[in-house]
């Protein structure tokens, strides 16, 4: 891990290297095994251990494919360690499981399936669950009530883009011996490093920006070593491990995505820029607008403003659908943080399983279409998005 190396992240990230070839390739091949051999007893219970460096049992995580790609991930957010997981909610299970059982405090809007997790799952368990609509911080202070409870949040939020302090969350969470962790997926490594802001956990929807193409699932944790190791007993025994042609297909995507998130900002913003008066649109909601009301917090704690961006059209949740199904070049898709521009109604979609009394409560309306903006032409994609409007 390259904590504090004078490298910048697309340099760090291209020069991985935890297994050397020995046939020379400048990348890891891809170990698809599920165990390994010892040469006898004693050398394999040196391994298990931990007094002699190997690899064991893939489910574990021990596999040089999973093991490089959990480097370049730590590297990409400057943690001392990382999990790679089969999905984005397996990272989130793990990590809440961990370090949530003395009771959770979500600040904000979160995922729907985050919610989901937490209130048919995680309650009837016993575990307490407190859902506060913004950072309120005498609400925080009085909900951390016990040591060792966890504030989860989401920053930038689905599917609003609210954007929540990092910073003073985390002296709040460890001033009540909290600890703070941050769904980092809609901003990416590149354009926000939550560990730095203070914040003791970083996790991901690797499915989207870290894999960009749309063809993986995967999921990740950043942490300090010392998080870490709870999370990886989770993960190992609820067999949450993704498969090692995963790790190959994930670590190679993070090579380039620099340059694609780069490319996601300016489109987004572009495509932002454009909808703003449209007499169709309500409201565009896009950290980088200058009227968002989060926008001077996001030039504070991000390099950049991401590829996602929400609107509000006018009228109701069948002139919303009108526009999606008119749309050409953005596909009607869930998921975001693809090369190809991607269309969702929060309330059918992400947001499906949250009560329509909840979705009104925290802002989310039926007019509501969250765009992915992908790697296309910004203009293709502002004409696809006008001709559409001009069709209600």
């Amino acid at each position: 891990m390259q904590k504090g190396s004078e490298h910048g992240k697309a340099t760090r990230i291209i020069h991985n290297r935890r297994h050397k070839d020995s046939f020379g390739s400048p990348y890891s091949p891809i170990y698809n095994t599920t165990t390994y051999r010892f040469p006898d007893t004693a050398a394999l219970q040196e391994v298990i251990a931990g007094r002699a460096p190997g690899n064991l049992y893939t489910r574990w995580g021990s596999n040089p494919s999973i093991q490089e790609l959990e480097q370049g991930l730590a590297s990409l957010e400057e943690a001392e360690d990382a999990l790679a997981f089969a999905s984005g909610m397996a990272a989130i299970s793990a990590a809440l499981f961990a370090h949530g059982r003395n009771g959770i405090v979500c600040v904000g809007d979160l995922y729907g399936g985050t919610q989901e997790l937490l209130t048919k799952h995680f309650e009837p368990l016993g575990i307490p669950v407190t859902f506060l609509l913004k950072h309120d911080p005498q609400q925080l202070a009085h909900a951390l009530n016990k040591p060792g409870m966890l504030v989860y949040c989401e920053s930038p939020a689905n599917p609003t883009l609210s954007i929540l302090d990092i910073r003073e969350l985390a002296q709040q969470a460890h001033a009540k011996g909290a600890l703070l962790a941050v769904d980092n997926t809609f901003a990416s490594p590149v354009n926000q490093r939550p560990l730095n802001l203070g914040a003791d956990l970083s996790l991901h929807s690797a499915s989207k920006f870290l894999g960009g193409h749309s063809d993986i699932t995967a999921g990740a944790v950043m942490a300090s070593a010392e998080q870490i190791k709870p999370i990886a007993q989770w993960r190992k025994n609820l067999g949450q491990i993704l498969a090692p042609e995963t790790a190959a297909l994930l670590s190679r995507s993070l090579r380039t995505l620099p340059l694609r998130v780069k490319q996601h900002n300016e489109n987004a913003l572009a495509v932002a820029r454009a909808m703003e008066g449209h007499p169709a649109i309500k409201r565009v909601l896009y950290p980088g607008l200058p009227d968002f009301p989060g926008h001077n917090l996001a030039k504070q704690q991000m390099d950049g403003f991401g590829g996602v961006l929400t609107i509000e059209i006018k009228g109701d949740r069948e002139q919303a659908v009108k526009v999606a199904d008119n749309l050409q070049v953005f596909l009607l898709a869930t998921s975001l943080g693809g090369v190809e521009s991607l269309v969702s109604q929060p309330c059918a979609t992400s947001h499906h399983g949250i009560s329509q009394e909840e979705r009104e409560r925290r802002g989310i309306t039926d007019g509501m279409l969250r765009l992915s903006v992908g790697l296309e032409d910004a203009e293709d994609l502002v004409a696809d998005l006008q001709q559409a409007l001009g069709k209600l």
